[in-house]
């Protein structure tokens, strides 16, 4: 199967906090997007592995993704070495993305820029020829997605580009909400409390999105960076 856009996330619910209404506005009109989380995110204070597999598989119905696998990376203890980047390669060759969206590359939680460098260096190395892979015994042909965005995540980074999704935003809290271990939610009997269980996380979550929607005239936006320079063959394309 190819798919039009491929996101790469360090955790489970990264890709849902920092770009999924640009996944459901892409799958409203048409594309075919999917998700590889690289961890089953084993170390999180609240829930288990277990109960975040299940949320990712929720969470994905929410966003009507064609696909969401996981590659079992150890969660914090991942690298950005050849090992990884030829899972990442691997996969990248197996669905051939025009577009590939990840973690930024700086944040609070080191695995998401950690994450953020492993799919960048993974990107450019699936366009080598003379890198070799295989899926289930059959050799794979090089593949460079034409454009690589990171998400912005909890600390701020100016965007170099901002998608609106002011249509998705409900669609948006839901995946988020999807993860009920992770996130406030009375109903969950957890004791340890953290950064984003609070009720105030998502006041920030929601703050941020209509900044950068301010920054372009809507009410919500996602913020994406990019390492090279983004061009446009018609100025009249642009918000």
């Amino acid at each position: 199967m190819k798919l039009d856009i491929l996101v790469f996330a360090a955790h489970p619910d990264d890709a849902e906090l920092g770009c999924s209404g640009t996944i459901l506005k892409h799958v409203a009109l048409g594309k075919k997007v999917g998700i590889i989380d690289l961890t089953r995110g084993e170390l999180g204070s609240r829930g288990t592995a277990e109960t975040r597999d299940v949320e990712a598989a929720d969470s994905a119905r929410i966003l009507g993704l064609a696909v969401r696998e996981n590659l079992w990376m150890r969660d914090a203890f991942f690298r950005n070495d050849e090992e990884h980047q030829l899972q990442v390669i691997r996969k990248i060759r197996q669905y051939q993305p025009d577009i590939v969206l990840c973690n930024a590359l700086e944040d609070r939680h080191p695995d998401h820029g950690r994450g953020g460098d492993l799919v960048n260096d993974a990107v450019f190395l699936s366009g080598l020829t003379k890198i070799v892979t295989d899926d289930e015994g059959q050799p794979q042909q090089a593949w460079r997605p034409r454009l690589l965005l990171q998400f912005i995540q909890d600390r701020y980074i100016k965007p170099d580009i901002i998608v609106d999704v002011t249509d998705f935003w409900q669609q948006k809290v839901a995946s988020i909400q999807a993860f009920k271990t992770q996130f406030y939610n009375p109903e969950y009997d957890e004791p340890t409390a953290t950064y984003i269980s609070s009720p105030e996380f998502m006041h920030i979550v929601e703050g941020r999105a209509r900044e950068f929607g301010k920054n372009i005239g809507v009410t919500f936006g996602e913020g994406f960076t990019c390492r090279r320079q983004l061009g446009v063959s018609n100025l009249f394309e642009l918000l």
